[in-house]
């Protein structure tokens, strides 16, 4: 269960913070000791949980320079919100009362790239990687028309990360909680090129 004494502000703080540190080179977790690992063992407190991409360039732990037991990930390609992503997101919500949730998508993300190419040529990709190109499609559709390819590309990894949210939000689990005042939820973009994670002001709103 969630350390108490962290609300949904401390945790993006830290999370500001834990990301500064990454950025400068100066994280604290180089290394894990016995005495952390036993202390874990009976149970996780995660102060946050994450949604974001599988992309082996965007490990939530370390750009966001947490320990081990701090944050909750959870990672499918394209941030998308499947079933299962739905139900590890409750698992967080109703076990766990992480007071933080956040979407993180980055910069290039090549399964949006996919869904445009999908949209604008018509490309086809096996079943089950279509399937999850479906997921994302949506939130695309309100981009605007005629924008060049890495703008484009910029915009939709921006749109795919609140669709993401609007689904989330959707949820009577998460509208109880937000009405409760012990939920937030926060849109974000890891930069590839920099390693800043860039927290979306315009994302919907979490109440």
């Amino acid at each position: 269960m969630a350390d108490r004494t962290i609300n949904a502000d401390d945790a993006l703080q830290h999370l500001l913070e834990g990301n500064d540190r990454f950025v400068r080179g100066a994280p604290r977790f180089a290394a894990i000791c016995k005495e952390k690992l036993a202390d874990l063992a009976p149970a996780q407190r995660p102060y946050a949980t994450i949604v974001g991409c599988s992309d082996s360039r965007v490990a939530p732990e370390l750009v966001f320079d947490a320990g081990l037991g701090e944050l909750f990930v959870v990672r499918v390609a394209g941030n998308v919100i499947s079933p299962e992503v739905m139900g590890s997101v409750q698992y967080a919500a109703v076990h766990l009362q992480t007071p933080l949730f956040v979407v993180l998508g980055h910069e290039g993300c090549g399964a949006v790239r996919a869904a445009l190419d999908a949209i604008h040529r018509g490309a086809q990709e096996r079943s089950r990687i279509q399937r999850l190109l479906d997921s994302i499609l949506p939130g695309l559709a309100t981009l605007e028309p005629g924008l060049a390819p890495d703008e484009e590309l910029q915009h939709g990894v921006e749109a795919n990360v609140r669709w993401s949210m609007r689904q989330l939000l959707a949820t009577p689990e998460a509208h109880a909680r937000a009405d409760e005042g012990r939920m937030r939820l926060v849109g974000a973009i890891y930069e590839i090129g920099t390693g800043r994670v860039r927290f979306l002001a315009d994302a919907p709103p979490s109440r």
